[in-house]
Parts: structure tokens; C-alpha cells; sequence
């Protein structure tokens, strides 16, 4: 991953860019603390891409259909 000080990112807005496409995502530092990524539009859309909800993840789970006991296991006086 390259890295960038941010008056170096700022003044060379274009290679950052450029080296994002080109080399991967590239860091953006303020004061030597980590600040920001840039990444490619591509790597935007892999991230992006749509993920099924809960619901959706729950009913295409390979534990559909399985039978579950709701017995305890064993009894407990109180």
C-alpha cells in the first residue's frame, strides 16, 4: 500500500489516483496518523456489491430445514 502525507496527496492529487488504479489502495497520513484511503472505482464496487440481508443469510443458511430439539437438556428445579 502506498502512503501519502496529506500536502503530498493534495499536491499530487493525480498520481495518487493513478497509483490507486494502478498498485492498490494507497494511505493518506495527517501528522503521521493514518487518515484516509483511496481506492480504485473497481475496488469501490467489490466492496459495494450488494450483500443479502439478515433474512435472506438466514433462509439460504444450510441449517434450513434442520430439526432442533427444544427440550431442555436436562431439568432444573427453581
Amino acid at each position: 500500500m502506498g502512503q501519502w502525507q496529506l500536502q503530498d496527496a493534495k499536491a499530487r492529487l493525480s498520481e495518487v489516483i493513478k497509483s490507486a488504479h494502478d498498485e492498490g489502495p494507497q494511505l493518506v497520513t495527517v501528522r503521521g496518523k493514518p487518515s484516509a484511503v483511496v481506492i480504485s472505482f473497481e475496488e469501490y464496487k467489490a466492496m459495494k456489491k450488494q450483500r443479502p440481508g439478515f433474512v435472506e443469510f438466514m433462509r439460504s443458511s444450510p441449517l434450513v430445514g434442520v430439526e432442533l430439539s427444544d427440550s431442555p437438556v436436562r431439568g432444573i428445579s427453581l
